[in-house]
């Protein structure tokens, strides 16, 4: 399964990516999230729906009900989803070197896939996944007049978010676009 978080609203996201897929393969479009393609690949889409709600920190998805947040908004499996993933894409507007406030509070919300047990990576201290998979990392930032400062700043960001997650292999890309109303 691939899993796709963007901050672009789901009617600009299905064209632009329609558009690709259907080049490809046929496409069955849901109402739901997910986006079943003819050839039995499933994409699992997280759309800014406005609902998600911020993470409040209490770690019940690590002491109380593990691998699970307690908020109830449809975003409280992602540790789950992302288990079962083989590639997670990210599309994000790049705000200041950093992931756009949906993309951020999604990963955020991610902390279920993680253990609060720690461990030593690269000299430094991370928490434990908990799932055994892994999987690759896409990540797409758009923007206008991007400096390089940005760029560099976004790098240094996901280079540790594929440490904390323990991922795989990771790509980066910048595109110099107009950005899209959500």
């Amino acid at each position: 399964m691939e899993v796709i978080i963007t901050d672009l609203n789901k009617k600009t996201f299905q064209e632009t990516y329609e558009n690709v897929i259907k080049k490809r393969n046929s496409i069955n479009v849901s109402e739901s999230q997910e986006i079943e393609i003819t050839t039995n690949k499933k994409i699992y889409v997280i759309y800014d729906d406005n609902k998600i709600k911020s993470c409040t920190g209490c770690f019940e998805c690590w002491i109380k009900i593990p691998g699970k947040c307690k908020i109830k908004d449809n975003y409280e499996n992602l540790g789950k989803i992302y288990s079962k993933a083989e590639k997670i894409t990210i599309i994000s507007k790049c705000c200041y070197g950093s992931y756009s406030p949906f993309v951020k509070n999604v990963l955020d919300r991610s902390i279920p896939y993680l253990l609060p047990f720690f461990k030593f990576k690269n000299r430094e201290m991370h928490h434990s996944t908990r799932y055994k998979t892994k999987f690759n990392l896409n990540v797409y930032f758009y923007g206008e007049n991007l400096t390089e400062k940005e760029k560099e700043t976004a790098e240094k960001m996901v280079e540790a978010n594929v440490v904390n997650l323990d991922i795989k292999n990771f790509n980066i890309s910048f595109f110099e676009k107009s950005e899209r109303e959500n």
